[in-house]
């Protein structure tokens, strides 16, 4: 007789039955195999079925009780649930075991993956508590691991002087400016990835080239030393913007929030007072054109009401969210594809970026026919187009 072996079941049928006598396990399953014969065919003969491995040993566990017999008949199968179940409507027209009078009722087809699944994740809670247990995992120490391994993934090796960076620094049109090593890799860890460290105060060629063609942020540790670096670089490179750690903190410590709000009141070049670092009063570079100049634009409440919120999620992603009529999410695309994407896409009424709103953004924005762009500053120009700067819309970071 073939047997089958556990790994292939699917399904096991249980059933009930009493006798009106004292009987033994070989009268049940002869009672099985002769009472069923002929009723379904030959592929479903048990007989056949048990030779050809569809069915594995028909198992009996019975009880004995005044002069009476009753107990359970399990049948696994490796037939489909359908050919299963006919099985088990033949299984209850027996209606004598042995000498006896009997009657056989089926309580239920049994799907055994189920019944391994649920072994399965009982024993793996199991092995991973008492993995646990013996090993005392830290949660905080595994997320900051898979935090450095994604870094790592993204810290790249910039330029000549092999600087350390992230991987949009080519590719953005801003660029955030640290002091070294460390404050790349917190800054990789939030999110933002279009920035470069000089690896100390001396301003290396490659940074200075930079700025000559990017939009400059350079972000300096809350102490002298950040002072020191702002002088020296108004000095030797264009800046754009200067944003500084909280008095007395580095930009290599700060969470996420921090680094947003930071970066949230930056201070335009030419506003920031640097007295303080002792300014050569020479002349500076000659610099860019200035960010083109608007008149005040009038704003809907609305849009007051409900921009702030969009832009708080944005900012630190470098993205821009597609927003419908009803200030509704319709999609997030990368900043530095913004031009050609939203050509391509429909009944967009809003861009919220997470950067500034260029000529080449609003000339897009224009051909879709979007109502408003709103971005960290305008230095595009549009007329049909409404261009908004974060300030516009009263965005204050929460």
């Amino acid at each position: 007789m073939a047997k089958i072996g556990p790994a292939s079941f699917k399904y096991v049928l249980r059933a009930r039955f009493t006798a009106d006598s004292l009987i033994d396990k070989p009268d049940v399953i002869g009672a099985v195999f002769g009472q069923t014969e002929g009723l379904l065919g030959e592929e479903l003969d048990l007989r056949e079925a048990q030779k050809n491995g569809k069915i594995g040993r028909i198992n009996v566990e019975s009880n004995s009780s005044n002069g009476k017999t009753s107990g359970e008949i399990t049948i696994p199968t490796s037939l489909d649930i359908a050919e299963t179940a006919l099985i088990g409507a033949a299984i209850e027209t027996i209606d004598r075991i042995g000498p006896s009078k009997a009657s056989v009722t089926v309580d239920k087809i049994e799907d055994v993956r189920v019944s391994k699944r649920e072994y399965i994740m009982k024993k793996a809670q199991q092995l991973l508590n008492d993995a646990l247990k013996v090993t005392a995992v830290d949660t905080t120490e595994l997320l900051q691991k898979l935090y450095e391994d994604v870094r790592q993934k993204e810290f790249v090796e910039y330029g000549p002087e092999k600087l350390p960076a992230g991987p949009e620094v080519n590719d953005s049109e801003e660029v955030i400016v640290v002091e070294g090593r460390a404050d790349v890799m917190n800054m990789l860890k939030h999110g933002f990835t279009n920035v470069i460290g000089m690896n100390g105060t001396n301003i290396p060629k490659t940074v200075l080239d930079l700025s000559r063609k990017k939009t400059i942020t350079l972000f300096v540790d809350g102490d002298r030393g950040g002072e020191m670096i702002i002088s020296a670089f108004s000095q030797m490179g264009h800046v754009d913007f200067i944003a500084k750690a909280p008095s007395g903190m580095e930009v290599e410590e700060l969470a996420k929030k921090e680094i947003n709000q930071a970066l949230r009141v930056k201070v335009p070049f030419e506003e920031y007072d640097t007295s303080s670092a002792g300014k050569s009063k020479e002349p500076l570079p000659e610099r860019r054109s200035a960010p083109v100049q608007r008149q005040p634009v009038e704003v809907p409440a609305e849009l007051k009401e409900k921009v702030p919120s969009l832009i708080n999620e944005i900012i630190g992603t470098r993205g821009a969210f597609l927003v419908n009529e009803k200030f509704e999410i319709m999609g997030k695309i990368p900043y530095k594809e913004v031009e050609a994407a939203i050509l391509n896409i429909e009944n967009v009424f809003m861009l919220v970026l997470d950067g500034s709103i260029t000529e080449e953004i609003a000339k897009s924005a224009e051909q879709s026919e979007v109502k408003y762009v709103i971005g960290s500053r305008v230095s595009g120009n549009s007329q049909a187009v409404k261009l908004l700067s974060y300030d516009d819309v009263g965005y204050r970071y929460k």
